[in-house]
């Protein structure tokens, strides 16, 4: 009765209505999976016709495939045979499943998705003033006549125009050196560091006692052994520890704005 019951739902995909009807009255199961999954067999080469369509557009055929194949799953799990023929419910979900692909994978700079549909927008409206007779380079103003855009939409239209690829860092620049465009970039100068470091601590440094001053100044500045200061001042090297701990705290304190402890007296 069971093998009857299989034989009875094979179908083509243009007579596959009575697979969709009785998966439809299905619960969980093994047999709602076995016709789910030849139903996936049977329309397979359509998912595949739409991959075809956006062929030589910087994917693998194979990876869009496979994104094509996601989509397919997705329209025969929303599918409501009520609807209507199932490809004509099936082609735009896997359409909109592969173009979600190009949008999320494959821009070389992430751009949101207002903005790539700004993108489609001026690069069709260039188009297709560009071919009209006796045209010229559409200017953003065309391009904004003719789409019911804002110049200002428009311009971050053209500039998407420019992610969607980038150069390799080791593109060559025209020049007699024979610079990359690697070459070109800068690195960051430690010495900027530096010079924050050294505003954020005048204040500190200004509200410390004469005598811590100049122990700080002795050791960093000097490069003083505590044991060296601790003569020159006249107290003990264990008193020099505790006044630069002290004083490197209150500065520290005072650059971060945060309260000073002073968890050791001198």
């Amino acid at each position: 009765m069971q093998a009857s019951t299989k034989r009875s739902y094979r179908a083509t995909p243009g007579g596959s209505a009575a697979l969709f009807a009785h998966l439809t009255g299905l619960g969980e199961g093994a047999e709602r999976e076995r016709i789910r999954a030849e139903l996936v067999s049977l329309w397979l080469p359509l998912a595949q016709r739409v991959a075809g369509r956006f062929r030589n557009r910087g994917e693998e055929h194979d990876d869009l495939r496979q994104v094509a194949a996601v989509g397919l799953v997705k329209a025969m799990d929303r599918y409501d045979p009520d609807q209507g023929p199932f490809e004509v419910y099936a082609v735009p979900t896997i359409t909109g499943e592969i173009k979600r692909h190009f949008r999320d994978r494959t821009w070389a700079v992430r751009v949101p998705r207002r903005t790539q549909e700004l993108r489609n927008q001026v690069r069709i409206a260039r188009s297709e003033l560009a071919d009209r007779p006796g045209s010229h380079e559409p200017t953003p103003a065309a391009i904004a006549a003719l789409t019911g855009l804002t110049q200002r939409e428009v311009g971050r239209g053209l500039a998407a125009l420019e992610s969607y690829s980038a150069l390799s860092l080791d593109a060559e620049i025209a020049s007699e050196d024979n610079f990359t465009l690697g070459d070109c970039i800068g690195e960051a100068d430690p010495s900027f560091d530096v010079v924050t470091d050294r505003e954020a601590a005048k204040e500190g440094l200004r509200q410390l006692p004469e005598r811590e001053q100049t122990i700080l100044y002795l050791r960093f500045f000097r490069d003083m052994t505590q044991q060296r200061i601790a003569e020159v001042i006249g107290i003990s090297q264990m008193q020099v520890s505790r006044l630069i701990y002290r004083s490197c705290a209150r500065v520290r304190a005072e650059a971060l704005k945060e309260c000073p402890t002073d968890p050791t007296p001198a």
